[in-house]
């Protein structure tokens, strides 16, 4: 089993900035796509970008483009999400997710496998 544990959120002030950050553990993860996901109150899930491990391509949602950039470490099995110049609708609680597939799925909340519990993000205007 594949276990994603977020860390990084918080409360901060429109026009920042915050970097999430999730460690991928348990057994050796052999998915090719890690993605963020995020579910505002009373809202659904959204698509928020997406890296594929080998090689590097990302995508992005349109909201987001331009403002927040996903990376990763592949010594420390970990994806990050630089998340710049913070709206008040930015907030939400994000997930990152992975699976094993077609990198072409990468927006699909329901082409993930694994899920981890979220890290809410607050901005304030």
């Amino acid at each position: 089993q594949v276990q994603l544990v977020e860390s990084g959120g918080g409360l901060v002030q429109a026009e920042g900035s915050l970097r999430l950050s999730c460690a991928a553990s348990g057994r050796t993860f052999s998915g090719n796509v890690m993605g963020w996901f995020r579910q505002a109150s009373g809202k659904e899930r959204e698509f928020v970008a997406a890296i594929i491990w080998t090689g590097g391509r990302t995508y992005y949602a349109d909201a987001v483009k331009g403002r927040f950039t996903i990376s990763r470490d592949n010594a420390k099995n970990t994806v990050y999400l630089q998340m710049n110049s913070l709206k008040p609708e930015d907030t939400a609680v994000y997930c990152c997710a992975a699976y094993a597939g077609q990198t072409t799925l990468a927006r699909n909340a329901w082409a993930y496998d694994y899920w981890g519990q979220g890290t809410q993000v607050t901005v304030s205007s």
